[in-house]
């Protein structure tokens, strides 16, 4: 065996790291910004206003905060847990640089309005090939590593993760399916309302695979290593696994209730969706279950607080979405703040919590450091991020309640009781209370950016041996 065969390859993991954090913090500035911006429209100037940035902030939180901390875990994790070092050679740091490329072309290319209108999936062709090729080389290391692992048994983690590779691949290569009319242009292969079948087929499952099977991954591996604790149930593991993934692929169509689309194929989103509740909660269960006879821990550490309140968020946002899609409940809540409210309950209180807990757990690891160069800075940003996540969703939901009310209410003659204005001008006070919450999330992240940085201060980054597998995985 070769020196760096008998090495992990923690340098593309280091850099991944470090990119969440930093990813972390544009994407959520550009966050802060927009919201500012319904809060004082005269902060909507050039091509720098709300139409532009937001999908900036949404690819900007997803792709590059949600997408490094997902390569960053993924590969620490299936190093450790198939007890080898990433296969793919050069494919590793290509991941790596071509993925901050994508990032920066986003970042370019979307506020000029360079864009295909297709939510989350809004960047042009050639980025969209880009995306492709890296995809591809992430996907041939990941299992490229797994196929040449030294233990038989493969960890669930790696089950998530991998589904989480394949099944994002089909769905970018289906949807983003173009006819190019120049470089900066392209019109989508489909029409219509199939379209916008594809597109929330694509969207939906983003969320489902990209932000849930992704991260559940990275739960499974570092609930059980911060806690010190087996994984509850191995067995509600797997059988959560394979509900998941077959259930999430049909929930699609409760984004378009009420539309164009056939009431059958929106009846059938629907009950999927309902469906879907049970191996959402089955996984929670079984991360928070972990905890059982290491309860105590959580008082001292705030590495496991931010990864069991994430469960959490994951369990509420999970009993929210198969509530918002049943359609008597969607014709008040569709097109409104609350579904602004429940996206970022899964977007802050799960991904963005189970991210920084699991980045934690990595940064002194990565640097040759035993814990963080201040404990009691991860603890404030903890308190910090929740608050911040609380006032925003809870702002949301009263918001997104009041306005779909309002749009409803009619006079005896039938007529409209308010007009829209009206409704806007309610909601404005919601507004500056859902800014407040995403700047303190954003403080959040420049006190981890901090610690962060002072943790890399003077330390090793060295890689570490790869360890002889024993009976038993991870």
């Amino acid at each position: 065996m070769s020196g760096t065969q008998s090495t992990y390859n923690d340098k593309v993991v280091r850099q991944f790291s470090v990119m969440t954090v930093i990813w972390g913090i544009v994407g959520m500035l550009v966050g802060v910004i927009i919201a500012a911006q319904l809060v004082w429209p005269e902060l909507n100037f050039g091509f720098l206003h709300f139409g532009r940035l937001r999908p900036l902030h949404t690819n900007a939180v997803i792709f590059a905060f949600g997408g490094c901390a997902l390569f960053a875990t993924s590969y620490w994790c299936v190093q450790r847990t198939c007890h080898t070092r990433l296969w793919g050679g050069p494919l590793v740091p290509f991941t790596f640089w071509g993925w901050q490329l994508v990032i920066v072309l986003a970042a370019v290319t979307l506020p000029l309005g360079i864009t295909s209108g297709k939510e989350y999936a809004e960047l042009e062709w050639p980025i969209d090939i880009l995306i492709t090729l890296v995809w591809v080389s992430y996907a041939l290391v990941f299992f490229g590593t797994v196929a040449k692992r030294t233990v038989s048994h493969i960890y669930v983690a790696n089950w998530f993760f991998g589904a989480f590779i394949l099944t994002v691949a089909v769905l970018h290569l289906v949807n983003s399916a173009a006819m190019p009319v120049s470089f900066t242009k392209s019109y989508s292969a489909y029409a219509g309302v199939q379209d916008a079948m594809i597109q929330w087929w694509y969207g939906h499952n983003a969320v489902g695979f990209f932000l849930t099977a992704g991260f559940l991954g990275m739960m499974y591996y570092f609930v059980p290593k911060q806690a010190g604790r087996p994984v509850y149930s191995y067995r509600l593991s797997v059988v959560h696994f394979w509900a998941l993934i077959f259930t999430y692929m049909w929930a699609g169509p409760h984004h378009l209730h009420y539309t164009a689309l056939p009431d059958w194929t929106q009846s059938v989103g629907m009950l999927f969706s309902l469906i879907l509740l049970a191996p959402s909660w089955g996984g929670m269960i079984n991360g928070i279950m972990t905890l059982s006879g290491a309860w105590h821990k959580l008082r001292d550490d705030p590495v496991l607080k931010f990864l069991i309140t994430s469960l959490s968020f994951y369990g509420m946002s999970t009993f929210e979405g198969p509530m918002m899609s049943i359609k008597t409940v969607n014709a008040l809540s569709h097109y409104t703040d609350w579904t602004v409210g429940h996206v970022h309950s899964g977007a802050l209180g799960w991904v963005a919590m189970v991210s920084i807990g699991s980045i934690y757990y990595l940064l002194p690891r990565l640097f040759g450091k035993t814990e963080m160069f201040s404990t009691k800075l991860v603890t404030v940003h903890f308190w910090i991020a929740t608050i911040g996540t609380v006032l925003y969703i809870a702002s949301m939901w009263i918001a997104g309640v009041m306005q779909g009310l309002m749009w409803r209410a009619v006079n005896v003659d039938g007529t409209l009781t308010y007009s829209f204005v009206q409704s806007v001008k309610e909601s404005y006070p919601f507004w500056a209370i859902r800014w407040l919450g995403g700047v303190l999330f954003l403080a959040g992240m420049f006190i981890m950016a901090y610690n962060m940085f002072k943790t890399m201060a003077g330390g090793k980054t060295e890689d570490m041996p790869v360890m002889a597998p024993a009976g038993h995985h991870a």
